[in-house]
């Protein structure tokens, strides 16, 4: 049975953000591997294949029975309410856009790759040393987010966001890209509703995951989680449009688009690991001349190039970053071997496994686990305090910044705590306890018809998937802790899964609810709806329209018009060389580098800067030294200020939902010697 023209568009506009991601992906990134990556190249590249790929993902799209409504097929008011609340996020989100230049956290960092990469097209980055007289023990390349390596740095980072963000530089609008993938993520996550609970539900799960605070966060600035949502959610869709008229080929695009993942975040590695399992399950379900069985080896193919992909980029770009996480990433590669052993023996002994009966009690018991868990998790805080004493220079500078939080919120100091055990209490706060509950009874329904009878099989993927990342990443999150920084963790899969779930347990509400007449069906999902719709935007209204760290971008570009156009420039002071030495090499177009500070000081020796100065005189450049007040630069010549920015930051809380912002200031001092 076709789609109707709405269910034609609602199926093809779910899928298309993700096949044509996969195809900017698949093209930039040999260009950049061959210092090649430019607007010429990429755009002659990247848009055929992405059209390419759009094309072979959304042909002859069969839709299955969920996309035709259950009952009746999706009505053009539902493709256009969807449509309008996608145009409405990314509308809201590019206007309300944060510009984080300055390298405080991570989303700097992305943006000063983009930057980079936009701009010169190769990596790594060159120090110019030769600018500085040669290389010095006292001079230091590297700063926060850029790691030192052979004759330059390099993002410490996956390169797949910087190559969708450097299109924004390209087109002149550097802070647009993440809220126009803001709003193809609500497309993704409402046509995965649509699949899985019906098209009724798309147009709430579409608005509650708009609203929630984690989402209107990472669609403001240079994040890595959207882009990822995009392609775990969009590899979903794509298996279930596979699976409903099976073959190799359909598994293709799946496969690629879930293995991608990999190429924006090195968690992807472990987001991906249930859809290893569950091509071996296809694979094996051949054996027993299954339909399905035909997506297997297309999906596990698309699945290994993908991931290839990312881990070949990993490997050449971001080696140091790979080492730098080694004590997370060698176990994660250890449970994925694990993963790959057991999928190759459960698919060699599929016969004798076929062969087993479950007991009777197991559905029930399989449900009963699923809220066991999901009760154990919300109370963890009752029974558990998460703590981890500082071993790494890293959790020094962890701890030091979580004291500094507990003294600006009035809370005892312990810079040990991590408040992992609040969670789920975390998710609660973002999507709404009501949300959490219908999920956690969507899921247990699910496991149970799955053991009962093997029904609902479209679902066993994406419950998987959901299950396996929720779990993990609630239980460690590795993120300090204060939010909304911390919620970026929720966005890749706990909160769209989620409210995929508590979709799919409202469907199951109403049918429940139409069994006592339509007064009850009406009234009872009205509210229903708003129990999941109130909650998200209730937290989200206190931030919702407070733009944050507005104004750096200016503040950099007047410092850079007052560098002079030959100057190799010297930070003396810690915060300012961490914040600026890539800025300054990256959007002013100046060599910089930080000077070596004694232990304990924040502040370079000024024999050391005079020592220094010299030698960049003798390299026939001019020595600009730039710090954070005038008494640091004075020394070396007329001091003059070059950044006075007053702005907001994010809010820093660690025990309840942010509901505002804090002030930000930034002072560059610069003389030129």
């Amino acid at each position: 049975m076709e789609l109707d023209r709405p269910g034609r568009v609602l199926a093809a506009l779910s899928v298309l953000p993700a096949l044509a991601v996969a195809g900017w992906l698949l093209a930039g990134l040999p260009l950049l591997l061959l210092g090649r990556f430019a607007p010429m190249p990429a755009a002659l590249l990247g848009v055929p294949l992405a059209a390419l790929l759009c094309w072979a993902g959304t042909r002859r799209l069969g839709g299955g029975e969920a996309l035709r409504g259950l009952p009746g097929t999706p009505g053009a008011w539902q493709v256009v309410g969807v449509a309008g609340v996608a145009v409405a996020s990314g509308v809201l989100n590019a206007i309300m856009h944060s510009e984080q230049v300055a390298v405080r956290r991570d989303p700097a960092t992305y943006f000063q790759y983009a930057t980079w990469i936009a701009g010169h097209g190769s990596l790594p980055i060159p120090d110019q040393a030769e600018a500085f007289g040669g290389p010095d023990p006292a001079l230091t390349f590297a700063s926060v987010g850029f790691f030192a390596v052979d004759g330059g740095v390099t993002p410490q980072f996956m390169p797949g966001p910087p190559l969708l963000f450097a299109i924004g530089h390209w087109l002149g609008a550097p802070f647009a890209v993440p809220a126009v993938l803001g709003a193809l993520a609500v497309l993704t996550l409402a046509g995965v509703v649509a699949r899985l609970a019906g098209t009724r539900w798309a147009l709430v799960a579409a608005t509650a995951f708009a609203v929630s605070m984690p989402i209107l966060y990472t669609s403001r600035t240079t994040f890595s989680e959207i882009p990822s949502l995009i392609l775990l959610f969009g590899g979903l869709a794509l298996t279930y449009d596979a699976l409903d008229r099976p073959t190799w080929r359909r598994g293709l695009p799946a496969g690629l688009v879930f293995g991608l993942a990999v190429l924006v975040r090195v968690d992807g590695l472990r987001d991906v690991l249930p859809v290893l399992a569950f091509a071996g399950l296809l694979i094996a379900m051949r054996r027993f001349r299954r339909p399905e069985g035909a997506v297997g080896p297309g999906l596990l193919a698309g699945l290994v190039v993908g991931a290839g992909i990312g881990m070949l980029a990993a490997y050449l770009l971001a080696r140091p970053y790979l080492s730098y996480l080694s004590g997370s990433v060698n176990p994660l590669l250890v449970i994925c071997a694990a993963v790959l052993v057991l999928t190759l023996v459960g698919t060699a002994a599929a016969p004798a496994l076929a062969r087993l009966r479950l007991p009777a009690w197991a559905p029930g018991a399989g449900a009963g686990l699923v809220v066991l868990l999901m009760a154990a998790l919300w109370a963890r805080p009752w029974f558990q305090t998460v703590t981890r004493v500082p071993a790494s220079p890293e959790d020094v500078r962890t701890a030091e910044m979580i004291e500094q939080i507990q003294r600006a919120n009035g809370m005892p100091v312990d810079g040990t705590r991590l408040y992992f055990e609040n969670s789920l209490h975390w998710v609660s706060w973002y999507i709404g306890f009501p949300a959490i509950v219908l999920a956690t009874v969507a899921a247990a329904l699910l496991v149970r018809r799955m053991l009962r009878d093997g029904a609902s099989f479209q679902w066993l993927l994406p419950l998987a998937v959901i299950g396996w990342t929720t779990v993990t990443t609630l239980l460690r999150p590795e993120i300090t802790p204060d939010h909304p920084w911390a919620a970026r963790r929720l966005v890749p899969v706990v909160i769209p899964g989620l409210i995929l779930l508590a979709a799919y347990g409202l469907a199951r509400l109403r049918r429940l609810n139409d069994r006592h007449g339509p007064l009850v069906l009406r009234w009872g999902m009205v509210a229903a709806v708003l129990l999941v719709l109130v909650p998200p935007a209730v937290t989200s209204i206190g931030t919702a329209f407070t733009p944050v760290e507005r104004g750096e971008a200016a503040a950099v570009a007047a410092m850079c018009a007052k560098i002079p156009a030959n100057a190799s420039v010297l930070t003396v002071e810690r915060v300012t060389g961490e914040r600026f030495v890539q800025a300054v090499r990256g959007m002013c177009g100046r060599p910089a580098a930080q000077v070596g500070r004694p232990q304990g000081s924040d502040v370079a020796s000024e024999t050391e800067v005079r020592r220094l100065v010299e030698r960049v005189r003798a390299a026939g450049r001019v020595p600009v030294v730039l710090g954070a007040e005038q008494g640091q630069v004075s020394p070396y010549g007329p001091a003059s200020q070059v950044v006075e920015l007053v702005t907001r930051q994010d809010e820093r809380s660690l025990v309840e939902a942010p509901n505002g912002a804090w002030s930000l200031r930034m002072n560059v001092w610069m003389a030129v010697a």
